[in-house]
């Protein structure tokens, strides 16, 4: 006796094809459909699919991330949400964190480790960011909510002034803007780090001077007297 299943053969290979191309869609049509190339992210080359991939050079604009692994979640899709989770490897120098995109917004998720800046803000001697459990949320255009501790790691000096080597602070939005508000342990030294949903990012290095002959250093560099003490201000874009 035969017994005939209700699935028949055409759509049982139907189906069969539809899990494959799901399960196989490439990582590199997964960035593309997230448009994070808009926001400055890209790679020199993404192996794999959007669960399971890796990106060789990852970078951030001007900033250098490293080879990454990257992975797709499945359940922000059910509620119109796509979040890719990245990270970097390695005892020595690990990194993760999480993008989200929906319709309106934009959001990193509980990014933890070290980015090496390079010379994204120069003049100014900002060698690498230390993450540790910050989350952003960006909505139509404007930081929403923010949270999460930032320490910004000098490397050199302004105007034969050497800056303490550690500056850090809780982030938080400001006028729109992602706002990373860095003091050093004595207060003398602030620097604020506004990055906004575009890519554009606004730094202000503000020293209070112990003498005339410094100050006179400082404005002779470009630093100019603000309500926050000399201040030496740069724009740009990743």
């Amino acid at each position: 006796m035969r017994i005939r299943l209700p699935l028949g053969r055409s759509l049982f290979f139907l189906c069969a094809l539809l899990f494959v191309l799901v399960a196989l869609f490439p990582l590199r049509l997964g960035l593309d459909g997230l448009s994070l190339d808009e926001r400055g992210f890209a790679a020199r080359e993404a192996k794999g699919s959007v669960w399971f991939g890796t990106l060789s050079e990852a970078q951030l604009g001007s900033v250098e991330l490293g080879d990454l692994q990257a992975r797709l979640r499945t359940l922000p899709l059910f509620v119109g949400r796509a979040r890719m989770d990245l990270e970097r490897g390695g005892e020595a120098d690990p990194f993760h964190a999480s993008l989200t995109v929906s319709r309106h917004g934009f959001g990193v998720d509980d990014a933890t480790g070290i980015i090496d800046v390079g010379t994204a803000f120069a003049p100014l001697p900002i060698a690498s960011l230390e993450l540790a459990d910050v989350t952003v949320r960006f909505a139509d255009g404007q930081c929403a909510s923010a949270e999460g501790l930032v320490k910004a790691t000098v490397a050199g000096d302004v105007a034969g002034l050497s800056l303490p080597a550690g500056l850090s602070g809780n982030v938080r939005c400001d006028e729109g803007a992602l706002l990373l508000p860095l003091a050093s342990q004595s207060g003398m030294e602030t620097l604020d780090i506004r990055l906004f949903d575009d890519g554009r990012y606004e730094v202000e290095l503000a020293v209070s001077p112990a003498d005339d002959q410094m100050r006179d250093r400082l404005i002779a560099s470009g630093f100019s007297l603000t309500g926050s003490g000399y201040a030496l201000s740069i724009a740009g874009e990743f």
